[in-house]
């Protein structure tokens, strides 16, 4: 019996190995705010890993505590742990690939659809070198629907009632509202409920779970039913380094569980948090602003194209082959 240590950072994991099988190995997988609908499928895959491997191979999930959210890239690049969270628009020049998925209106209708998408498009060439300059590997999605805005003060009853008004958004709903006039501001959720509360934003552009895990219908006079401009892309990934030295049955474990754990995922939002979202708002009388299809249509119109073109001609010059990865994603949504 001998014990391997290997140092990955600040953080040393330690197996024992007998007759060439490990045991005891830990990871430590960075996420933030708390367990919530988005980070079920990183719980999900935590309990199917241990229970493959008899616990021979753990994930030890900390919210928080091992990194802020906006620098958990950079956390898994020098190995500080050996999977994380992050979202795409919180750190575009790191991540540019992915952030084609943030594009405003591309047209995904589902969980599922977003699902396919995404680990489509994890598989490129170019974003597999991309997210490789940090030593990541792409592991899963978390699929989130098309968010909505909720908001303090006057509502929004019309596109131009936009002009001028702050909004926390980031990524492609950022440029969406942008282009309405509005003030899009990036910070992390967790910031966002006091950003609200102080008048820092007087709206909040989230998806349902987070309205409700960060507590922004708690301050919130409204809301908007289907505006749409767009999702975020949140990548869970794993420090390349970390997953190639996994003996051949712990990486069956982990990469063998992403599928059930997304399954999972996707029926937990799907059924436990929407069917707790209408409830919510009307238990705080939240108002409901529905825009008509003509207003809707011109709000597209003004943002897609021009947004998906400026994305194109930036990521293009920065060598990155962004027509083709435009065209894979619209392709895919269009069959």
């Amino acid at each position: 019996m001998f014990t391997k240590t290997i140092t990955m950072g600040i953080v040393t994991a330690v197996s024992l190995t007998i007759a060439g099988q490990a045991f005891a190995e830990q990871w430590n997988v960075s996420l933030w705010g708390k367990r919530r609908a988005f980070t079920e499928h990183v719980e999900k895959i935590a309990e199917l890993v241990e229970q493959k491997t008899n616990g021979e191979f753990t994930l030890k999930l900390s919210y928080g505590g091992l990194s802020k959210n906006k620098e958990n890239l950079d956390g898994i690049s020098i190995g500080a742990f050996e999977m994380a969270q992050f979202c795409a628009g919180y750190h575009s020049d790191k991540n540019p690939t992915i952030t084609v998925l943030e594009l405003p209106f591309l047209g995904v209708s589902s969980l599922q659809q977003e699902r396919e998408l995404a680990q489509a498009v994890y598989k490129h060439p170019a974003v597999v070198a991309d997210l490789a300059r940090w030593n990541a590997t792409l592991l899963m999605p978390s699929p989130l629907p098309q968010y909505n805005i909720t908001g303090v003060g006057a509502a929004p009853k019309t596109l131009d009632d936009y002009a001028g008004l702050s909004v926390r958004a980031t990524g492609g709903i950022g440029k969406a509202m942008a282009a309405v006039g509005a003030v899009p501001t990036s910070m992390s959720a967790s910031e966002v409920r006091q950003a609200l509360d102080s008048g820092v934003v007087k709206a909040v552009a989230f998806a349902p779970h987070a309205h409700m895990s960060f507590g922004t219908i708690e301050s919130a006079k409204w809301w908007t039913s289907n505006l749409n401009p767009g999702t975020v892309n949140c990548p869970v990934v794993v420090n390349t380094d970390a997953l190639d030295a996994l003996s051949a049955s712990h990486k069956e474990a982990l990469l063998g569980s992403v599928d059930a754990a997304l399954d999972y995922y996707i029926a937990t939002y799907n059924g436990k948090t929407m069917d707790a979202w209408g409830p919510a708002l009307a238990k705080r009388d939240i108002q409901t602003i529905t825009y008509a299809d003509a207003e809707l249509h011109a709000f597209r119109n003004k943002v897609a194209g021009p947004a998906a073109q400026a994305w194109i001609e930036t990521n293009t010059g920065k060598g990155i082959p962004a027509q083709e990865l435009y065209d894979f994603v619209t392709g895919m949504i269009a069959k």
